[in-house]
Protein backbone atom coordinates (compact mmCIF):
# COMPACT_ATOMS: atom_id res chain seq x y z
CA UNK A 1 0.00 0.00 0.00
CA UNK A 2 1.33 3.45 -0.92
CA UNK A 3 0.47 6.76 0.69
CA UNK A 4 0.93 10.19 -0.84
CA UNK A 5 3.69 12.11 0.92
CA UNK A 6 3.36 15.77 1.83
CA UNK A 7 5.91 17.94 3.62
CA UNK A 8 5.69 17.43 7.38
CA UNK A 9 4.72 20.60 9.27
CA UNK A 10 4.97 21.42 12.97
CA UNK A 11 1.18 21.19 13.17
CA UNK A 12 1.08 17.72 11.60
CA UNK A 13 3.93 16.50 13.77
CA UNK A 14 2.24 17.51 17.05
CA UNK A 15 -1.08 16.02 15.95
CA UNK A 16 0.77 12.81 15.03
CA UNK A 17 2.36 12.64 18.51
CA UNK A 18 -0.99 13.39 20.18
CA UNK A 19 -2.55 10.46 18.30
CA UNK A 20 0.31 8.20 19.40
CA UNK A 21 -0.31 9.15 23.06
CA UNK A 22 -4.08 8.75 22.56
CA UNK A 23 -3.54 5.14 21.41
CA UNK A 24 -2.01 4.39 24.81
CA UNK A 25 -5.15 5.65 26.55
CA UNK A 26 -7.75 4.09 24.22
CA UNK A 27 -7.00 0.61 22.91
CA UNK A 28 -8.48 -1.02 19.80
CA UNK A 29 -7.55 -4.24 17.99
CA UNK A 30 -6.50 -2.59 14.73
CA UNK A 31 -5.04 0.88 14.23
CA UNK A 32 -7.52 1.67 11.44
CA UNK A 33 -10.39 1.28 13.93
CA UNK A 34 -9.58 4.71 15.36
CA UNK A 35 -10.85 6.21 12.06
CA UNK A 36 -13.95 4.02 11.64
CA UNK A 37 -17.30 5.85 11.82
CA UNK A 38 -19.52 2.87 12.69
CA UNK A 39 -20.36 1.94 16.28
CA UNK A 40 -18.58 1.13 18.51
CA UNK A 41 -15.58 2.81 16.86
CA UNK A 42 -17.15 6.17 16.04
CA UNK A 43 -14.47 8.25 17.80
CA UNK A 44 -14.50 11.99 16.94
CA UNK A 45 -10.74 12.01 17.46
CA UNK A 46 -8.38 11.43 15.67
CA UNK A 47 -10.35 11.63 12.41
CA UNK A 48 -11.36 15.27 13.05
CA UNK A 49 -7.67 16.28 13.26
CA UNK A 50 -5.88 14.04 10.77
CA UNK A 51 -6.93 11.55 8.11
CA UNK A 52 -5.91 7.91 8.32
CA UNK A 53 -3.92 8.18 5.08
CA UNK A 54 -1.93 11.13 6.42
CA UNK A 55 -1.18 9.38 9.72
CA UNK A 56 -0.08 6.20 7.96
CA UNK A 57 2.05 8.19 5.51
CA UNK A 58 3.94 9.76 8.42
CA UNK A 59 4.26 6.44 10.26
CA UNK A 60 5.41 4.51 7.18
CA UNK A 61 8.02 7.16 6.38
CA UNK A 62 9.21 7.49 9.98
CA UNK A 63 12.99 7.37 10.43
CA UNK A 64 15.05 8.38 13.43
CA UNK A 65 18.13 9.06 11.29
CA UNK A 66 19.07 10.11 7.77
CA UNK A 67 18.33 7.17 5.39
CA UNK A 68 21.28 8.08 3.15
CA UNK A 69 23.64 8.00 6.12
CA UNK A 70 22.06 4.67 7.12
CA UNK A 71 23.06 3.22 3.76
CA UNK A 72 26.65 4.38 4.26
CA UNK A 73 26.68 2.76 7.70
CA UNK A 74 25.24 -0.50 6.31
CA UNK A 75 28.17 -0.73 3.90
CA UNK A 76 30.42 -1.06 6.96
CA UNK A 77 28.74 -4.25 8.24
CA UNK A 78 31.12 -6.88 9.63
CA UNK A 79 33.73 -4.18 10.30
CA UNK A 80 34.73 -2.35 13.47
CA UNK A 81 33.29 0.91 12.09
CA UNK A 82 29.73 -0.46 11.78
CA UNK A 83 27.31 1.04 14.34
CA UNK A 84 24.36 -1.19 15.18
CA UNK A 85 22.56 1.69 16.89
CA UNK A 86 23.04 4.19 14.08
CA UNK A 87 19.32 4.30 13.23
CA UNK A 88 18.57 5.45 16.80
CA UNK A 89 21.42 7.87 17.40
CA UNK A 90 19.83 11.28 16.59
CA UNK A 91 16.74 10.87 18.76
CA UNK A 92 18.59 8.77 21.33
CA UNK A 93 21.25 11.48 21.77
CA UNK A 94 18.65 14.23 22.10
CA UNK A 95 16.81 12.29 24.79
CA UNK A 96 19.96 11.60 26.79
CA UNK A 97 21.02 15.26 26.63
CA UNK A 98 17.54 16.40 27.68
CA UNK A 99 17.52 13.99 30.63
CA UNK A 100 20.90 15.26 31.80
CA UNK A 101 19.88 18.91 31.38
CA UNK A 102 16.55 18.79 33.20
CA UNK A 103 17.11 16.48 36.19
CA UNK A 104 19.84 16.04 38.78
CA UNK A 105 19.40 12.63 40.48
CA UNK A 106 18.92 12.32 44.22
CA UNK A 107 21.49 10.71 46.48
CA UNK A 108 20.32 7.13 45.87
CA UNK A 109 20.47 5.63 42.37
CA UNK A 110 19.14 2.24 41.29
CA UNK A 111 19.85 0.51 38.00
CA UNK A 112 18.23 -2.49 36.35
CA UNK A 113 17.75 -3.78 32.82
CA UNK A 114 14.50 -3.55 30.85
CA UNK A 115 13.37 -5.71 27.94
CA UNK A 116 12.00 -3.81 24.94
CA UNK A 117 9.70 -6.37 23.32
CA UNK A 118 10.18 -6.79 19.58
CA UNK A 119 9.61 -9.51 16.97
CA UNK A 120 11.46 -7.58 14.30
CA UNK A 121 14.68 -9.02 12.93
CA UNK A 122 17.64 -7.55 14.76
CA UNK A 123 21.08 -8.77 15.80
CA UNK A 124 20.51 -7.11 19.20
CA UNK A 125 17.60 -9.38 20.19
CA UNK A 126 18.15 -11.60 23.21
CA UNK A 127 16.39 -14.40 25.04
CA UNK A 128 16.20 -13.95 28.83
CA UNK A 129 14.24 -16.65 30.57
CA UNK A 130 13.86 -14.71 33.85
CA UNK A 131 12.17 -11.72 32.20
CA UNK A 132 8.38 -11.47 31.90
CA UNK A 133 8.89 -10.75 28.17
CA UNK A 134 11.56 -13.28 27.24
CA UNK A 135 12.45 -12.11 23.71
CA UNK A 136 13.44 -8.56 22.89
CA UNK A 137 16.21 -5.98 23.09
CA UNK A 138 17.77 -5.43 26.50
CA UNK A 139 18.20 -1.84 27.66
CA UNK A 140 19.58 -0.21 30.79
CA UNK A 141 16.97 1.29 33.10
CA UNK A 142 18.16 3.68 35.83
CA UNK A 143 15.80 4.11 38.73
CA UNK A 144 12.87 6.39 38.04
CA UNK A 145 13.70 6.13 34.35
CA UNK A 146 15.17 9.63 34.23
CA UNK A 147 18.23 8.58 32.28
CA UNK A 148 18.13 6.10 29.39
CA UNK A 149 21.48 4.93 28.15
CA UNK A 150 22.97 1.98 26.33
CA UNK A 151 26.46 0.74 27.08
CA UNK A 152 28.86 0.47 24.15
CA UNK A 153 32.36 1.12 25.50
CA UNK A 154 34.51 -2.00 26.16
CA UNK A 155 36.52 -1.81 29.39
CA UNK A 156 38.01 -5.30 29.71
CA UNK A 157 35.80 -6.05 32.72
CA UNK A 158 32.68 -7.30 30.92
CA UNK A 159 29.36 -5.83 29.83
CA UNK A 160 27.90 -5.35 33.32
CA UNK A 161 30.93 -3.30 34.42
CA UNK A 162 31.10 -1.12 31.29
CA UNK A 163 27.32 -0.55 31.34
CA UNK A 164 27.48 1.02 34.80
CA UNK A 165 30.60 3.03 34.06
CA UNK A 166 29.05 4.42 30.86
CA UNK A 167 25.84 5.32 32.64
CA UNK A 168 27.42 7.19 35.55
CA UNK A 169 28.70 10.33 33.88
CA UNK A 170 31.03 11.38 36.69
CA UNK A 171 31.89 14.95 35.49
CA UNK A 172 28.17 15.78 35.41
CA UNK A 173 27.00 13.85 38.48
CA UNK A 174 29.84 14.70 40.84
CA UNK A 175 30.19 12.25 43.73
CA UNK A 176 28.59 11.12 46.99
CA UNK A 177 25.83 8.97 45.45
CA UNK A 178 24.80 5.50 46.60
CA UNK A 179 24.16 3.03 43.78
CA UNK A 180 21.89 -0.04 44.08
CA UNK A 181 22.20 -2.87 41.54
CA UNK A 182 21.03 -6.44 41.05
CA UNK A 183 23.33 -9.46 40.76
CA UNK A 184 23.83 -9.00 36.99
CA UNK A 185 25.82 -5.81 37.60
CA UNK A 186 27.25 -6.33 41.11
CA UNK A 187 30.92 -7.31 41.25
CA UNK A 188 33.75 -6.65 43.74
CA UNK A 189 35.77 -4.96 40.97
CA UNK A 190 32.95 -2.54 40.09
CA UNK A 191 32.18 -1.68 43.73
CA UNK A 192 35.86 -1.14 44.55
CA UNK A 193 36.42 1.15 41.56
CA UNK A 194 33.27 3.15 42.31
CA UNK A 195 34.28 3.48 45.95
CA UNK A 196 37.52 5.13 44.80
CA UNK A 197 35.34 7.66 42.93
CA UNK A 198 33.39 8.36 46.14
CA UNK A 199 30.34 6.35 45.02
CA UNK A 200 28.76 4.03 47.57
CA UNK A 201 27.35 0.72 46.30
CA UNK A 202 24.98 -2.00 47.45
CA UNK A 203 23.46 -4.95 45.64
CA UNK A 204 22.74 -8.64 45.44
CA UNK A 205 25.73 -10.64 44.22
CA UNK A 206 26.41 -14.04 42.67
CA UNK A 207 28.75 -16.20 44.74
CA UNK A 208 30.73 -17.22 41.63
CA UNK A 209 31.86 -13.64 40.97
CA UNK A 210 35.62 -13.09 40.85
CA UNK A 211 36.63 -11.63 44.21
CA UNK A 212 33.80 -13.19 46.23
CA UNK A 213 35.24 -14.78 49.44
CA UNK A 214 35.54 -18.57 49.12
CA UNK A 215 35.82 -19.27 52.88
CA UNK A 216 33.35 -21.79 54.35
CA UNK A 217 33.66 -20.29 57.83
CA UNK A 218 31.25 -17.47 56.99
CA UNK A 219 28.74 -19.59 55.05
CA UNK A 220 25.29 -20.34 56.41
CA UNK A 221 24.65 -23.92 57.59
CA UNK A 222 22.57 -26.13 55.31
CA UNK A 223 19.61 -26.04 57.71
CA UNK A 224 19.75 -22.35 58.55
CA UNK A 225 16.67 -20.79 60.12
CA UNK A 226 14.93 -17.61 58.99
CA UNK A 227 16.90 -14.60 60.17
CA UNK A 228 20.28 -16.37 60.36
CA UNK A 229 23.09 -14.29 58.87
CA UNK A 230 26.84 -14.40 58.29
CA UNK A 231 29.17 -11.67 57.06
CA UNK A 232 32.79 -11.01 56.20
CA UNK A 233 34.72 -7.88 55.23
CA UNK A 234 37.42 -7.47 52.61
CA UNK A 235 38.74 -3.92 52.59
CA UNK A 236 35.75 -1.62 51.98
CA UNK A 237 33.61 -4.53 50.78
CA UNK A 238 31.05 -6.11 53.11
CA UNK A 239 29.69 -9.54 52.03
CA UNK A 240 26.51 -10.71 53.79
CA UNK A 241 24.51 -13.93 53.65
CA UNK A 242 21.02 -13.90 55.14
CA UNK A 243 18.34 -16.57 55.30
CA UNK A 244 14.77 -15.56 54.41
CA UNK A 245 12.58 -17.98 52.42
CA UNK A 246 15.87 -18.65 50.63
CA UNK A 247 19.47 -17.58 51.04
CA UNK A 248 20.20 -13.98 49.97
CA UNK A 249 23.76 -12.80 49.29
CA UNK A 250 24.65 -9.11 49.35
CA UNK A 251 27.67 -6.88 48.82
CA UNK A 252 27.97 -3.30 50.08
CA UNK A 253 30.52 -0.54 50.61
CA UNK A 254 28.29 1.74 52.73
CA UNK A 255 26.53 -0.42 55.33
CA UNK A 256 27.32 -1.92 58.72
CA UNK A 257 26.70 -5.66 58.89
CA UNK A 258 23.85 -5.45 61.41
CA UNK A 259 22.47 -2.65 63.59
CA UNK A 260 19.50 -4.39 65.20
CA UNK A 261 16.85 -3.95 62.48
CA UNK A 262 14.09 -6.57 62.20
CA UNK A 263 11.34 -7.59 59.76
CA UNK A 264 8.07 -9.42 60.36
CA UNK A 265 7.93 -12.93 58.91
CA UNK A 266 5.75 -16.04 59.33
CA UNK A 267 7.71 -18.87 60.95
CA UNK A 268 6.50 -22.43 61.62
CA UNK A 269 7.14 -23.58 65.20
CA UNK A 270 5.90 -26.92 66.54
CA UNK A 271 3.64 -27.27 63.50
CA UNK A 272 2.02 -23.86 64.02
CA UNK A 273 2.62 -20.76 61.86
CA UNK A 274 3.45 -17.66 63.87
CA UNK A 275 4.41 -14.11 62.91
CA UNK A 276 7.75 -13.20 64.44
CA UNK A 277 10.30 -10.42 64.22
CA UNK A 278 13.53 -11.73 62.74
CA UNK A 279 16.85 -9.87 62.39
CA UNK A 280 17.72 -8.45 58.99
CA UNK A 281 20.98 -6.89 57.68
CA UNK A 282 20.89 -3.14 57.04
CA UNK A 283 21.93 -3.54 53.39
CA UNK A 284 18.87 -5.69 52.62
CA UNK A 285 16.47 -3.17 54.18
CA UNK A 286 17.90 -0.32 52.08
CA UNK A 287 18.15 -2.45 48.93
CA UNK A 288 14.46 -3.39 49.07
CA UNK A 289 13.54 0.25 49.69
CA UNK A 290 15.59 1.79 46.89
CA UNK A 291 15.25 -0.78 44.09
CA UNK A 292 11.49 -0.26 44.08
CA UNK A 293 11.70 2.87 41.89
CA UNK A 294 12.85 0.74 38.93
CA UNK A 295 9.72 -1.39 39.29
CA UNK A 296 7.68 1.82 39.52
CA UNK A 297 9.00 3.16 36.20
CA UNK A 298 8.35 -0.22 34.56
CA UNK A 299 4.78 -0.12 35.86
CA UNK A 300 4.19 3.46 34.68
CA UNK A 301 5.34 2.60 31.17
CA UNK A 302 3.24 -0.55 31.09
CA UNK A 303 -0.03 1.10 32.17
CA UNK A 304 -0.54 3.25 29.06
CA UNK A 305 2.18 2.10 26.69
CA UNK A 306 1.93 3.40 23.11
CA UNK A 307 3.76 0.36 21.75
CA UNK A 308 2.36 -1.16 18.55
CA UNK A 309 3.45 -4.16 16.52
CA UNK A 310 5.96 -3.33 13.83
CA UNK A 311 8.52 -5.24 11.80
CA UNK A 312 10.97 -2.32 11.91
CA UNK A 313 13.06 -2.63 15.06
CA UNK A 314 13.88 1.10 15.18
CA UNK A 315 10.14 1.92 15.17
CA UNK A 316 9.79 -0.30 18.23
CA UNK A 317 12.33 1.97 19.89
CA UNK A 318 10.45 5.06 18.68
CA UNK A 319 7.40 3.89 20.62
CA UNK A 320 9.61 3.08 23.59
CA UNK A 321 11.21 6.53 23.44
CA UNK A 322 7.76 8.15 23.47
CA UNK A 323 6.82 6.09 26.53
CA UNK A 324 10.08 7.05 28.27
CA UNK A 325 9.63 10.76 27.44
CA UNK A 326 6.05 10.84 28.76
CA UNK A 327 6.93 8.98 31.97
CA UNK A 328 9.96 11.22 32.54
CA UNK A 329 7.74 14.28 32.06
CA UNK A 330 5.22 12.90 34.54
CA UNK A 331 7.93 12.24 37.14
CA UNK A 332 9.23 15.79 36.67
CA UNK A 333 5.66 17.09 37.03
CA UNK A 334 5.42 15.44 40.44
CA UNK A 335 8.81 16.82 41.50
CA UNK A 336 7.88 20.35 40.40
CA UNK A 337 4.60 20.07 42.32
CA UNK A 338 6.58 19.61 45.55
CA UNK A 339 8.68 22.71 44.82
CA UNK A 340 6.04 25.13 43.52
CA UNK A 341 3.34 24.53 46.18
CA UNK A 342 0.62 26.03 43.98
CA UNK A 343 -2.42 26.82 46.22
CA UNK A 344 -4.79 26.17 43.29
CA UNK A 345 -3.56 22.58 42.97
CA UNK A 346 -3.90 20.39 46.07
CA UNK A 347 -2.17 17.33 44.56
CA UNK A 348 -0.27 16.39 41.41
CA UNK A 349 -2.10 14.97 38.42
CA UNK A 350 -2.56 11.23 38.19
CA UNK A 351 -0.58 9.45 35.50
CA UNK A 352 -3.69 8.91 33.37
CA UNK A 353 -4.84 12.53 33.71
CA UNK A 354 -1.33 13.77 32.90
CA UNK A 355 -1.35 11.87 29.60
CA UNK A 356 -4.82 13.21 28.78
CA UNK A 357 -3.75 16.81 29.47
CA UNK A 358 -0.50 16.29 27.52
CA UNK A 359 -2.32 15.07 24.40
CA UNK A 360 -4.85 17.92 24.67
CA UNK A 361 -2.12 20.57 24.99
CA UNK A 362 -0.26 19.09 22.01
CA UNK A 363 -3.40 19.51 19.91
CA UNK A 364 -3.87 23.08 21.16
CA UNK A 365 -0.26 23.89 20.29
CA UNK A 366 -0.74 22.34 16.85
CA UNK A 367 -3.76 24.56 16.21
CA UNK A 368 -1.88 27.68 17.28
CA UNK A 369 1.00 26.84 15.03
CA UNK A 370 0.67 28.37 11.57
CA UNK A 371 3.92 26.84 10.35
CA UNK A 372 3.67 25.08 7.00
CA UNK A 373 7.37 24.50 6.44
CA UNK A 374 9.35 21.42 7.55
CA UNK A 375 10.50 21.26 11.16
CA UNK A 376 13.09 23.99 11.84
CA UNK A 377 16.58 23.05 13.02
CA UNK A 378 16.87 22.48 16.74
CA UNK A 379 18.36 25.70 18.12
CA UNK A 380 17.26 25.60 21.76
CA UNK A 381 19.83 26.08 24.51
CA UNK A 382 20.88 22.65 25.74
CA UNK A 383 24.16 21.28 27.15
CA UNK A 384 26.10 18.93 24.88
CA UNK A 385 29.60 17.51 25.09
CA UNK A 386 32.76 18.07 23.11
CA UNK A 387 33.64 14.69 21.66
CA UNK A 388 36.79 13.53 19.92
CA UNK A 389 37.75 10.13 18.57
CA UNK A 390 40.05 9.11 21.40
CA UNK A 391 39.16 11.13 24.49
CA UNK A 392 36.77 13.73 25.88
CA UNK A 393 37.78 17.19 24.69
CA UNK A 394 37.68 20.08 27.17
CA UNK A 395 37.72 23.87 26.80
CA UNK A 396 37.92 26.82 29.17
CA UNK A 397 34.55 27.81 30.67
CA UNK A 398 33.40 31.15 29.22
CA UNK A 399 31.64 32.35 32.38
CA UNK A 400 34.53 31.36 34.67
CA UNK A 401 36.85 33.32 32.38
CA UNK A 402 34.59 36.39 32.45
CA UNK A 403 34.33 36.31 36.26
CA UNK A 404 38.07 36.12 36.82
CA UNK A 405 38.76 32.37 36.98
CA UNK A 406 40.30 31.78 33.54
CA UNK A 407 41.72 28.24 33.86
CA UNK A 408 38.59 26.18 34.58
CA UNK A 409 37.99 23.60 31.83
CA UNK A 410 34.72 21.87 30.97
CA UNK A 411 33.54 19.19 28.55
CA UNK A 412 30.11 20.87 28.21
CA UNK A 413 28.98 23.63 25.85
CA UNK A 414 25.66 25.20 24.85
CA UNK A 415 24.65 23.99 21.40
CA UNK A 416 22.87 27.29 20.62
CA UNK A 417 25.24 29.84 22.19
CA UNK A 418 28.32 27.81 21.13
CA UNK A 419 30.19 28.64 24.37
CA UNK A 420 31.81 26.19 26.85
CA UNK A 421 30.14 26.29 30.26
CA UNK A 422 30.62 24.31 33.49
CA UNK A 423 27.80 21.95 34.46
CA UNK A 424 28.19 19.70 37.50
CA UNK A 425 26.65 19.11 40.92
CA UNK A 426 28.99 21.74 42.45
CA UNK A 427 29.14 24.36 39.69
CA UNK A 428 26.46 25.32 37.18
CA UNK A 429 27.82 28.09 34.98
CA UNK A 430 25.41 26.81 32.30
CA UNK A 431 22.41 27.96 34.35
CA UNK A 432 24.02 31.19 35.59
CA UNK A 433 25.10 32.16 32.06
CA UNK A 434 21.57 31.74 30.67
CA UNK A 435 20.07 33.55 33.70
CA UNK A 436 22.31 36.52 32.87
CA UNK A 437 24.29 36.28 36.10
Amino acid sequence: MHFKWEVLTVKDFYIFLAIIIFTGLVTVHHRADYWRKKWPYNFPFPSDKMSWDRFEAILWSLHLSNPQEDEENNKKKNTAEYDRLFKLKPLYTEMVNACKAHFQPYKTLSIDERMVVSKARSSMKQYMKLQAHKVGVQTLCPGGCIYWLHSESPTGHGLSYSAIMDLLHFPLLGSGYILYTDNFYTSPTLFTDLSQKNFGCCGTIRTNRIGFPKTETNSLPKKAERGDMRWIRSGKLLFVKWRDTREVTMCSTVHPAYSGQVVRRKVKEAGVWKTKSIPVPDCIVDYNKNMGCVDLSDALIGFYSVHHKTMKWYKTFFYHFVDIAVVNSYLLHKELFKIRQDPTQTKPLTHKTFREVLAKEMLEFAERSAATSPLPPRTTCMPVFYDSEDTRARKHCKRCHDTGTPKVKTAVYCRRCKVPLCLSSKRSCFQLWHDGQ
